[in-house]
């Protein structure tokens, strides 16, 4: 069955005619998306993640309804909370002032059918504005998955003024089996700092599609990390242009992989000004039968001299049934730039787990304390004392490895 048709049959179950709002952009939004259906690997960009086969069995399973009492990180900081992609005031704190993205949003990098079919489903979001110089703190941004069945599509906007800061920590969690499909739209004018940290933890049952689309001003920067742990296949794709001369973006993720889970992290970094800067580090554990995934691109234009792009991906497999796959992309058109990529895999060294075992370390503990050493660059960049625990705990109670 092609993309389209399980699509067509998936979506049987949302009803998007009784949604809210402009119903003219909503099915032009819903036509982008038939138009290619589910990607699969006759999709470049999905190449290595078929969506369309993993969405088969959303179409042919039958639907069973199952809530969950959402659970939250205890921390005392602001927060807004989405269950199944509307906010939940009652979960929410009173203290928080924001707008919300209802409407249909424009279809930004349209090609993608993802974005499509988020702005044709969306009902609510997070519209975030940081006034000009305003230091605003930290905030927490949950989204739970309650029921089995559903497409939830939340639309979030973050904008940071001139000269503003945010940190933003998201926390993704679920129960059951659903699509998340997730789209922030993000602009950082000049001067502006914002840290986004993603913690993805869903249903081992669930489909997580996440879409970042970031842009970045003059002398802004753009620091995010994603710990990726949950899904029977999540992605997180994310889109930055560097629109300003001095413009900084760090993206860095880890994935912990087993099963047969798949994860994917794609990001396209464009460099529209001259003289800025990407970092780009991706690691991933897989254990079991699962896949990991790293597309890493970065794109230079003539105007952009004096850029500094680097990307890394590294991958620790612990069973012979693990798989990576890597493809690094550099597409320059200037001539005075320093940009480089590379890839490294391997597997858990025996000599350093027989140094431990012979100090006296069980073997299952050996593989932890290397696995955690592996991941300790990948931390590295969160710097909030709320967020930092948070991600240790995650990568804390992670399955450490057991296969052979």
């Amino acid at each position: 069955m092609s993309g389209t048709a399980h699509a067509t049959k998936f979506l049987d179950r949302v009803d998007v005619a009784s949604l809210p709002g402009d119903q003219e952009a909503r099915q032009s939004a819903l036509a982008t998306f038939f138009s290619t259906g589910w990607p699969d690997r006759k999709h470049e960009a999905w190449h290595y993640t078929d969506l369309n086969a993993r969405m088969r069995s959303f179409a042919d399973e039958a639907l069973v309804t199952r809530t969950l009492r959402p659970e939250f990180p205890s921390v005392d900081i602001p927060r807004l909370v989405f269950v199944d992609g509307v906010w939940d005031k009652n979960l929410s704190s009173d203290s928080l002032n924001f707008l919300r993205t209802r409407g249909i949003p424009e279809q930004k990098a349209g090609s993608s059918p993802i974005v499509a079919l988020n702005a044709a489903i969306t009902l609510d979001g997070a519209d975030l504005k940081i006034s000009a110089g305003q230091n605003a703190g930290t905030i927490l941004l949950v989204s739970v998955g309650s029921a089995d069945g559903l497409a939830i599509a939340p639309r979030h906007r973050i904008t940071l003024e001139k000269g503003s800061n945010l940190t933003v920590i998201e926390v993704i969690r679920g129960a059951g089996r659903y699509l998340h499909v997730p789209v922030t739209e993000i602009d950082v004018r000049d001067g502006g700092t914002l840290r986004h940290f993603r913690l993805q933890e869903e249903s081992q049952d669930s489909v997580h599609v996440a879409t970042i689309l970031a842009t970045i001003g003059e002398s802004a920067a753009y620091e995010t990390f994603t710990l990726g742990v949950g899904a029977s296949l999540a992605r997180s794709e994310f889109h930055v242009t560097l629109g300003g001369s001095g413009a900084d973006v760090q993206i860095n993720a880890a994935q912990l992989l087993t099963g047969t889970q798949h994860g994917d992290v794609t990001t396209i970094v464009a460099h529209d000004a001259p003289g800025c800067t990407s970092r780009q580090t991706v690691k991933s554990v897989i254990d079991g039968s699962a896949r990991g995934v790293f597309q890493g691109r970065i794109e230079v234009a003539r105007i952009a001299q004096k850029t500094d792009g680097y990307q890394m991906n590294q991958a620790l497999l612990l069973s012979d049934s693990a798989e990576i796959d890597s493809k690094p992309e550099l597409e320059i058109f200037a001539d005075d730039v320093k940009c480089s990529h590379g890839a490294a895999i391997g597997a858990l060294d025996p000599e350093q787990i027989f140094y431990l075992r012979s100090r006296g370390v069980s073997e299952q503990e050996a593989r932890a304390i290397l696995i955690r050493a592996f991941l300790h660059e990948a931390l590295e960049p969160i710097t909030d004392d709320v967020a930092r625990p948070l991600f240790e705990a995650a990568i804390q109670s992670w399955r450490w490895g057991a296969s052979g």
